[in-house]
């Protein structure tokens, strides 16, 4: 109920999770505006969003490697639907599934688009979001938890997310005001680039997209520091923390030397 015509603007939304959570919100009576690099593949989320019960959607096509365009998609958002109640944080970039090759360049470019995009977006919706008691919802991986093969780069990325809007979480709670901030831990989930990425190179059963877009739209909703899926990832965190074990996590990456 509390999400019948709530604002939403959510990135990364034409394909994967964010596609997903598109239909969920429009499900519930949202109002949308949906972001990502692919402007004809926006088109078809939004025209199936309106199908399912969208309150209004709207598409601006943006590519977040480009550190001008956080400002410009929430003063979009903020102008199309008079506020926000939800950031939705889902974007990312190509994610190179590989032992690292020392590739710093890739590594600048990633976090632009997986960690300082998201901080930019962040900054612009603050004052909506605060002026709303509304929320911001961060996707992340359990490569933010635990660094795990294959993903240095990525799980950088990761990393700095969890430590920013943890830090944000506590600073906002200290100043009163009434933003949350939902940090979301998801492991393998079965799009179709994570499958392709992943393929051969891992021992893991992965967990169907809607499900997940599910939980983070649920579970954001009810103003969740940490949403966990599947939810057993809860625990694998913990039991990290209290018994880390390299040779147990690295038996799941199909590897041989050279």
């Amino acid at each position: 109920e509390s999400l019948v015509g709530a604002r939403v603007l959510l990135t990364g939304a034409s394909a994967g999770i964010g596609e997903q959570m598109a239909y969920h919100y429009a499900r519930f009576g949202a109002a949308l505006v949906l972001t990502a690099r692919r402007e004809a593949v926006l088109q078809k989320v939004m025209e199936k969003c309106l199908t399912l019960g969208a309150k209004k959607v709207f598409l601006i096509p943006a590519d977040m490697s480009s550190p001008s365009e956080p400002q410009k998609v929430v003063q979009f958002a903020v102008q199309k639907l008079g506020g926000l109640d939800y950031l939705v944080l889902n974007h990312i970039g190509a994610n190179h599934f590989q032992m690292w090759a020392g590739d710093v360049e890739f590594t600048r470019w990633l976090m632009q688009v997986n960690f300082f995009s998201y901080v930019a977006l962040a900054t612009a919706a603050l004052p909506t979001l605060e002026k709303n008691n509304g929320s911001l919802v961060v996707v992340s991986s359990l490569a933010g938890k635990i660094a795990t093969p294959f993903t240095t780069s990525y799980s950088a990325t990761k990393f700095a997310l969890d430590g920013f809007f943890g830090s944000l979480r506590h600073e906002l709670m200290m100043q009163k005001k009434n933003v949350s901030v939902t940090l979301c831990i998801l492991g393998l989930i079965d799009t179709e680039t994570a499958m392709e990425s992943t393929r051969g190179k891992v021992y893991l059963s992965a967990s169907p997209a809607p499900d997940a877009a599910l939980a983070i739209v649920q579970g954001s909703a009810a103003r969740l520091q940490e949403v966990f899926y599947p939810w057993w990832l809860q625990q694998i965190i913990y039991l990290w923390v209290l018994a880390p074990s390299n040779e147990v996590l690295q038996s799941y990456y199909n590897y041989s030397s050279p």
